[in-house]
């Protein structure tokens, strides 16, 4: 059975010190990568042996932001196919827009509920695969915007 592997790039630890909380609570299985911006996730994918299933990229980080890394991911045969769920503190159109243009799979709002944040992650540990795009479209209440769900998880 394949372990599934997470990425988080975030570069505030209060927000990824609840996403690991929160990530242990829903399935302790799965192993979570971190990052603090950018440039180190990029430097963590190369050292990876096994790819994650999915990122999680903050938008607003030092060295190297998250629209930075994004670009840089997409245009990466190795890791384009990654999906990559975007993370900000706010949800303005024109972040949306960008997030779509780039390729991001989709984009949340940083929740400060823990219980919130624990269901979204149950939404995705469950559901990670061809039935992501579908749970998250039923399921709105959690602020997930859906940007490139035709390229499926």
């Amino acid at each position: 059975m394949h372990k599934k592997i997470f990425l988080l790039v975030d570069d505030d630890s209060d927000d990824t010190e609840m996403f690991c909380e929160a990530l242990m609570s829903v399935d302790n299985t799965i192993f979570l990568h971190i990052a603090t911006n950018g440039r180190e996730a990029l430097k963590k994918l190369e050292e990876l042996n096994e790819k994650p299933d999915i990122i999680f990229l903050d938008i607003n980080m030092p060295v190297m932001n998250g629209w930075e890394c994004l670009k840089t991911l997409k245009e990466n045969k190795t890791y384009r196919h990654i999906p990559v769920v975007m993370i900000s503190t706010s949800n303005h159109q024109r972040e949306l827009e960008i997030a779509a243009q780039l390729g991001a799979f989709c984009f949340i709002t940083k929740l400060s509920e823990f219980e919130i944040l624990k269901q979204l992650l149950k939404l995705f540990t469950a559901n990670l695969g061809e039935g992501l795009s579908e749970a998250l479209e039923k399921d709105r209440t959690c602020g997930v915007y859906l940007l490139n769900a035709a390229s499926k998880i």
